[in-house]
């Protein structure tokens, strides 16, 4: 069993998803709006049922020609629905091969709007909750999804990225910004190890910030997201 739960968004069209499956313990599959569709769904709840991976949903705003990486305005009713909808669909794909969903973990905009916004972040853990209210929340750590899950009762996972850099709020830095991604394996493994036995991580600025590591993510879409899951699954597996 690793230190921690890694975790890495799948179901995007990579390619890779088979490579990485062995590395991670949760899978996050794209539902349809940012990504992927019934048939790439129905493939990845395979490959993870045949890795025993957990099986996660990851919503998105319905923006495939920006990947779910744009910032949508819309209402709370709008992102209850979308999210409701995208859980459906992929449960039900789930249940024909009988594996059950484990968690939720919004994508790309959705996922950083709901860290701040406190009505939004509301919005998606309602949905959450009136869907499957034992389903586990994944949302940064110290972020507004987090707590308003919590307090519905939901279950969450604080999660911290290896493979992003941080801003002194704790948020990550946006990719816009050319230090936004890290490409050096051994930063990366650093950076994963100190998240997790430190609790806090170094900003952009060199400020630290506390930050809790619960689950690790991997951008399945990286260009170096095989060789960044097979470092950190063997720096984060115990030795024996």
């Amino acid at each position: 069993m690793l230190l921690c739960d890694l975790n890495c968004d799948m179901g995007e069209g990579s390619g890779n998803d088979e490579q990485i499956l062995p590395f991670i313990t949760s899978a996050n599959i794209a539902c349809g709006y940012h990504s992927g569709d019934d048939m790439t769904m129905n493939k990845t709840v395979l490959l993870a049922k045949k890795y025993h991976v957990f099986i996660g949903a990851h919503p998105s705003f319905l923006d495939r020609e920006n990947f779910g990486r744009s910032k949508i305005k819309t209402t709370p009713g709008d992102i209850y629905a979308i999210v409701q909808k995208q859980l459906k669909v992929l449960k039900s794909i789930a249940a024909l091969h009988e594996v059950t969903l484990h968690h939720v973990k919004p994508h790309g905009a959705l996922y950083n709007m709901a860290a701040k916004d406190k009505t939004l972040a509301a919005a998606i853990a309602n949905a959450v909750y009136d869907f499957d209210e034992t389903l586990i929340v994944y949302g940064l750590s110290g972020s507004c999804l987090i707590s308003e899950a919590k307090k519905l009762g939901i279950k969450t996972r604080s999660e911290v990225f290896a493979d992003r850099s941080y801003q002194d709020d704790g948020s990550l830095t946006p990719r816009s910004e050319g230090n936004a991604l890290l490409h050096d394996i051994d930063m990366v493994v650093k950076q994963v190890l100190q998240m997790i036995r430190e609790k806090n991580v170094i900003s952009v600025s060199g400020k630290l910030i506390p930050i809790l590591a619960e689950t690790i993510c991997i951008h399945g879409d990286g260009d170096h997201a095989l060789p960044f899951a097979k470092a950190i699954n063997k720096a984060i597996t115990p030795e024996s």
